[in-house]
């Protein structure tokens, strides 16, 4: 198989991820990890989901996931504590009485962390998080996008442009429908202005949506919603 192939038939996400869980709590027991009866079932089960996860996305998200290199550590070591501080919020809010007023409209909590990854983004390696990105060249080649166009995109707000070194700019592919960037990019730079913030939260996955990818989403011209999120989290 491939590694952009989908399983093949007759096995379901889950299943498979049930299959990977047993292999890690197996590999785990067997070297001793000095893990509790719970804390091996959620290691198991955490490794398992994961794992089969990757075959049934889509291939844009595949293609992302797969040109980040290295780090691995200090992201999953992120994702549990973002987890755990999800967890702590929804159990918080399960227990403090809300008005209806509050509950409207998209959850604020995520706004803080959004804005702390500012000088860590800006100081990381755009392939690292950013997934594939091209300069001018490699757009008016493949792309059919002349300069000219790309620049006036540019300078208006319309495209999502990324500083790598000193003034050259490298373009997110992901942003691209036909030869043209996806209806709503420039609202979301209106409402987040640092450009790294803005392609950051388009490619990962929105609580406030649900847990959608707002650059899918506005792929599929799902504008509103998304617009509406990313300036309650400007």
């Amino acid at each position: 198989m491939t590694r952009f192939q989908n399983p093949p038939d007759g096995i379901s996400q889950e299943a498979l991820a049930g299959l990977v869980a047993e292999a890690v709590r197996q590999a785990l027991m067997q070297h001793g990890a000095l893990l509790d009866a719970e804390a091996l079932a959620s290691a198991s089960a955490i490794a398992g989901s994961v794992a089969a996860a990757l075959p049934f996305l889509p291939q844009a998200q595949r293609l992302a996931i797969t040109s980040f290199k290295g780090r691995w550590s200090e992201l999953t070591s992120e994702f549990f504590r973002m987890t755990a501080e999800r967890i702590a919020r929804a159990d918080q809010a399960g227990t403090d009485s809300v008005d209806e007023s509050a509950t409207t409209g998209p959850a604020r909590p995520a706004s803080r962390p959004l804005a702390e990854r500012a000088l860590e983004l800006q100081s990381m390696l755009i392939e690292d998080w950013a997934g594939e990105v091209a300069g001018s060249t490699y757009l008016e080649e493949k792309f059919r996008i002349p300069r000219s166009t790309l620049h006036r995109w540019q300078r208006r707000g319309e495209v999502i442009a990324l500083r790598k070194g000193g003034r050259k700019h490298v373009f997110p592919l992901a942003q691209f429908v036909d030869g043209r960037p996806a209806p709503g990019i420039s609202d979301i730079l209106a409402a987040i202005t640092n450009a790294r913030l803005a392609w950051f939260w388009l490619t990962r996955p929105s609580p406030e949506l649900d847990d959608r990818i707002p650059i899918e989403m506005l792929r599929e011209d799902m504008v509103k919603d998304v617009v509406r999120v990313a300036h309650a989290l400007a």
